[in-house]
């Protein structure tokens, strides 16, 4: 693959890859944005789950929400509990690694969170095989090295908002056709 090509779909990766970065790693903080979403039109409300119904293992992880388990809304139960199953599934390393991405996402700007959860939000919006193609695109993104990838970074960065949409564009007519992503017609701009 030419540096080119691994250009353009680091660039249309980097577009994507703050969807990712919203994701909250322990049970109790993923709860607050699952339980804001209002459900769909025509969807039956969520359940209520009752805290006796929860594994011996899911309420120690979830003891915090003990003393108020009746009075949180049954989205945000489901979410906790569902979140609880993923948390006690996880290995000690990934559950590092989850509190280490929580750890950076509380240091983000309030604005930055903001905005991710934006990116996040349109990402859940979107098909499943759009969703498929996101993940695959970062997931080739992730293999790059990592000089490639901040040289990719940088690149996505300095370019202005229609050199951006110029490179989205590209690219989707070249995924379109079944063809390898090249580097996109760069916009002529004045040397410093």
């Amino acid at each position: 693959m030419s540096n080119a090509t691994r250009a353009c779909i680091a660039l249309l990766l980097l577009a994507a890859a703050p969807a990712f970065a919203q994701q909250a790693p322990a049970v109790a903080q993923q709860a607050p944005a699952v339980a804001q979403q209002a459900p769909a039109a025509g969807a039956t409300p969520p359940a209520p789950v009752a805290w006796s119904s929860l594994a011996l293992e899911q309420r120690k992880v979830l003891s915090r929400f003990a003393g108020q388990w009746d009075s949180l809304p049954p989205a945000r139960q489901q979410a906790l509990a569902h979140g609880s199953d993923r948390w006690l599934g996880m290995s000690a390393e990934q559950r590092d690694k989850a509190r280490e991405r929580f750890s950076h996402w509380q240091g983000l700007p309030p604005e930055q969170r903001h905005a991710l959860r934006g990116r996040w939000q349109k990402f859940q919006e979107l098909p499943p095989n759009e969703q498929a193609r996101v993940r695959e695109n970062f997931h080739k993104f992730q293999q790059l090295p990592p000089a490639q990838r901040q040289m990719l970074r940088e690149q996505w960065h300095k370019a202005s908002p229609a050199e951006r949409q110029q490179m989205i564009e590209h690219a989707r007519e070249r995924g379109e056709k079944g063809q390898m992503p090249r580097a996109p017609p760069q916009a002529s701009r004045p040397h410093r």
